[in-house]
């Protein structure tokens, strides 16, 4: 299994990314991706995840109403739109894959695969 994380850049406050995953190598229609982001000097954290089962999107309260996260099937890609940047938001975003569903995909170990990660730079 592959997934290759895109869309990474800098932008100023306010601004907006997509960040966009895509997934090779398995059923993508039963496989939960999630992202995750490791800001500078600080552990990976859990940022969205969307879960393959009931399509449901779940967020860390940190991101909660200005990112969305979406899967398109038809092209074995998961996106993160970001909005309403802030410098806190630098990071390096991962995105991750799982056959799981549920709580478990708030946590890096639910996850069996994962990408290389795009670096996001928010300036103020």
């Amino acid at each position: 299994v592959q997934l290759q994380a895109s869309g990474g850049g800098l932008v100023q406050a306010g601004g907006s990314l997509r960040l966009s995953c895509a997934v090779s190598g398995r059923t993508f229609e039963r496989y939960s991706v999630g992202w995750f982001r490791q800001r500078p000097g600080k552990e990976r954290e859990f940022v969205a995840a969307t879960s393959w089962r009931t399509s449901t999107a779940s967020y860390a309260d940190s991101v909660k109403g200005r990112f969305t996260i979406s899967r398109e099937n038809a092209k074995n890609t998961v996106y993160l739109q970001m909005n309403s940047l802030n410098p806190e938001d630098t990071a390096v975003y991962y995105c991750a894959g799982s056959p799981s569903t549920g709580s478990t995909l708030k946590y890096g170990r639910g996850y069996n695969d994962w990408g290389q990660g795009t670096l996001v730079t928010v300036s103020s």
